[in-house]
């Protein structure tokens, strides 16, 4: 199975008392623009997916649409296991009605999303230090069965590349 990893794009500042609570950040406009450009530099990839779960967190949820609408895979379902702070094992159980996909993207957080990779990568949250800046992908091939330790990193993309791509 392919599996997608995606940090959210640029958002509000955390320390903006205009979103007292995380979950309500938005992306801000630049982030938006950005992002559809990132989106469609996957889309000339090749890049597509059957299953798009997201954060719940206002911040992902968009990046995902963007990829639904700029990128054309499906739009996203809500994954409560993609919210900040939570451990890999919760996002590989809520992974498992999905194992009969040849891809799925998931869109969400940092360090949550290198530490899932790492998982995947290493079995170990912590042994594999990736760098997911806001709004770059990574995509990983992972076994069936989601074993922590069995996945192959294909490719890691920076922004930067995806919107060069995406012109």
């Amino acid at each position: 199975m392919d599996l997608y990893l995606v940090r959210h794009g640029a958002a509000a500042d955390a320390a903006d008392p205009q979103y007292p609570h995380d979950r309500d950040r938005p992306l801000t406009p630049d982030g938006v623009k950005r992002f559809r450009r990132e989106a469609a530099g996957l889309a000339a990839l090749g890049a597509s997916v059957d299953v798009l779960l997201s954060s719940p967190y206002k911040r992902a949820w968009r990046t995902a649409e963007l990829m639904a609408e700029s990128g054309g895979w499906p739009a996203p379902l809500e994954c409560a296991a993609l919210e900040p702070g939570r451990p890999p094992s919760e996002v590989l159980d809520a992974l498992k009605p999905y194992s009969g996909s040849s891809s799925i993207a998931l869109v969400g957080h940092e360090p949550s999303m290198h530490q899932l990779a790492s998982y995947l990568l290493t079995a170990d949250m912590q042994h594999a230090a990736i760098e997911f800046r806001k709004g770059g992908v990574a995509l990983l091939e992972v076994d069936d069965d989601l074993r922590p330790g069995s996945a192959v990193l294909r490719w890691l993309l920076a922004p930067k590349v995806l919107r060069a791509i995406g012109g």
